[in-house]
């Protein structure tokens, strides 16, 4: 699958002239939507790197611990960066397949009619919703109280409180919640969404995971989870393994006919793309600060 060809590579140097010779070898592609930034990377049959475009976007930050980002520059980004791999002599008809992996838990909440977001993207590391965690953990018997279903402790970092806020500061969000036409999703949603023309309203277990309303052993939506956080069943997606052809690019995007074949957050990404495929191996991302 195109997510397993994940890795932190540079595109190959340009030649003279700045376009390398027209690639018509067998591709696969991955955007790979960060928090910082989006990326689109091509792979030929032995993993190696043809092209990588990269496009940061601005982090919003209306008050201290609030995060956000334009739902609509991630799109838009993620258009530019694959028109620009395509820009490095890609014939499209190369691209056999693409995937995506994607910053887990950021929370976005959009209009079925019109395709616009209601708010901003709420980022995995906002923490407007501490207080609301606070009283969840109260009501319910302290932090472990999800822990058996969900995997995850209460806490502002994930998915159900950010959708949560929204919906209860937003009145147009409610609004659209209440009438059938809100539709809620973490970034892989919303970039397979418009990607497919409107037709798919998926994620992928691994993004599931990270919301507080999935449980980990149906892998499905938990109907307990949803009465808990008071989120309606129909705005959900539907649940789906993260490697299976789900759709094709449409006719509006960069790369139309195109397989969407793999879908998996980031961290869950750099496991696969670092090889741990075994039980029992395991990954551990760090940064290194830099001496005092």
């Amino acid at each position: 699958p195109p997510f397993l060809l994940l890795s932190r590579f540079s595109a190959p140097p340009l030649p003279a002239g700045g376009i390398h010779p027209r690639i018509t070898m067998a591709l696969v592609g991955v955007v790979d939507q960060g928090t910082s930034s989006t990326r689109f990377m091509l792979f030929d049959g032995k993993g190696r790197p043809v092209a990588c475009e990269q496009l940061p976007h601005e982090m919003i930050t209306p008050k201290p611990g609030w995060v956000e980002i334009d739902p609509q520059v991630i799109l838009s980004n993620t258009y530019t960066v694959m028109r620009s791999a395509l820009a490095r002599g890609v014939e499209m008809s190369a691209i056999k397949a693409v995937g995506i992996t994607n910053q887990r838990e950021t929370t976005l909440l959009w209009s079925r009619r019109t395709g616009r977001a209601f708010h901003n993207a709420i980022v995995w590391n906002d923490v407007r919703t501490t207080e609301i965690a606070e009283a969840m953990k109260a009501r319910f018997g302290g932090q472990d109280a999800f822990r058996a279903k969900t995997g995850l402790p209460i806490s502002e970092y994930f998915s159900a409180l950010k959708l949560r806020w929204i919906i209860d500061n937003v009145p147009e969000a409610a609004s659209a919640v209440a009438s059938g036409d809100a539709l809620f999703g973490t970034v892989d949603t919303w970039l397979t969404w418009h990607i497919t023309g409107r037709q798919l309203h998926i994620t992928d277990v691994t993004n599931a995971s990270r919301t507080m309303l999935m449980d980990i052993k149906t892998l499905q939506w938990d109907e307990d989870q949803l009465k808990a956080f008071g989120i309606p069943r129909h705005i959900l997606p539907e649940i789906k393994s993260s490697s299976e052809i789900y759709g094709w690019f449409c006719s509006e995007s960069p790369l139309p006919g195109v397989p969407l074949s793999g879908i998996l957050g980031d961290q869950q990404a750099a496991l696969f793309g670092q090889a741990a495929l075994h039980r029992g191996m395991a990954k551990s991302t760090f940064v290194r600060s830099p001496k005092l």
